[in-house]
């Protein structure tokens, strides 16, 4: 029997689009079924400033195909040297949506990310007050914590006391992996949500090294136990406004994550929406999908629905590719493990 569900086009609330040859191979991706992403600033050099932030977006702009409808959110990369009123000045004129935190060395290009968070705090103190939200890569560095508790200490040692510090600072914990995230997001009536990744969805830390090193499931923060992919399913679906999807979709060319040092990353945005119906359809929540991709990030940031909508049909399976090509090489796409029968059409 077919099934078909049309709700309001979706959008990412974490996104990555390179720059270059790689941005012009990937936006398309994107832009074919969502409205709006927001673009992460780790290039090489960083977007730190509102003139950097505009420039990108005027590239990203002219990589957009004809035809396409498509609106990047564009975010400032917070260093110890962010300047408050520029920061401020880029989100009054509503150039920027955001500020992304990066502890330094957490992952890919962000090495000028924050070491000493004192020195961030009169930047924080004027987000807080001009109502910029503060997006978050939810990971300490020490190298005597173990990567599958990265997420969980940062939540003790940096995050709580950043909030309770900052009182009005609306947070974003970025591309959650464990239950020790959503429990947080759950202990706190206001001001704080969370971003969900397709992939943290489907794949657990077996997935990554079972039968042999799986690159292409590697990423950062890196997938966890089975009990924690369970706990991120059922917040994603159980229409809590406070969890909504952002892909973290990260391209890298093959040769780059089939590597003796493979680069961190997943990239999902072609089949995103296929994935998370079969994972939303299995949890016998499709009622909820629109709430997670649709609805609850546009209200968290205070921004409208997007008025569009798109379809999806359940059927024989949908024949993705396994690579797109880009002109800065192949780039692998998430495999989920099982046959998509959703399709999507926009």
């Amino acid at each position: 029997m077919t099934q078909t569900l049309t709700i309001r086009r979706p959008d990412d609330w974490h996104l990555h689009l390179r720059d270059g040859a790689m941005l012009q191979g990937v936006l398309p991706e994107t832009a074919r079924h969502f409205g709006r992403a927001i673009i992460m600033p780790n290039l090489v050099p960083p977007v730190v400033t509102g003139a950097d932030a505009a420039a990108y977006r005027d590239r990203i702009m002219a990589a957009l195909p004809d035809g396409m409808d498509f609106k990047p959110l564009m975010t400032l990369y917070l260093t110890e040297d962010t300047d408050p009123e520029d920061l401020a000045a880029a989100h009054a004129s509503g150039l920027i949506t955001s500020v992304k935190l990066y502890p330094a060395g957490a992952t890919t290009n962000s090495a000028s990310g924050v070491t000493d968070f004192d020195k961030v705090r009169p930047v924080l103190e004027k987000m807080a007050e001009i109502g910029c939200p503060l997006c978050v890569h939810g990971e300490v560095v020490d190298a005597d914590i173990d990567i599958f508790d990265r997420e969980a200490v940062f939540i003790d040692r940096v995050l709580d006391p950043i909030r309770r510090a900052t009182p009005g600072l609306r947070v974003i914990m970025e591309h959650i992996t464990t239950a020790d995230g959503v429990n947080y997001v759950k202990s706190n009536e206001s001001g704080l949500g969370a971003t969900i990744t397709t992939h943290h969805l489907i794949i657990n830390r077996n997935h990554i090294l079972v039968g042999g090193i799986k690159p292409h499931y590697y990423c950062l923060p890196v997938a966890k136990r089975e009990s924690h992919r369970l706990a991120l399913v059922e917040a994603a679906t159980s229409g809590d406004s406070r969890f909504f999807l952002g892909t973290d979709s990260a391209p890298h060319t093959d040769d780059n994550k089939e590597s003796a040092c493979g680069c961190a990353g997943v990239f999902s945005a072609t089949n995103t929406m296929s994935c998370l119906a079969e994972v939303f359809d299995t949890a016998n929540a499709l009622d909820k999908l629109e709430g997670f991709a649709s609805l609850n990030g546009p209200a968290f940031y205070g921004l409208p629905a997007n008025t569009a909508t798109i379809t999806l049909t359940k059927g024989d399976p949908v024949d993705y590719p396994d690579k797109i090509q880009t002109g800065a090489g192949p780039v692998t796409m998430f495999d989920p493990g099982f046959p998509l029968h959703w399709h999507v059409d926009a």
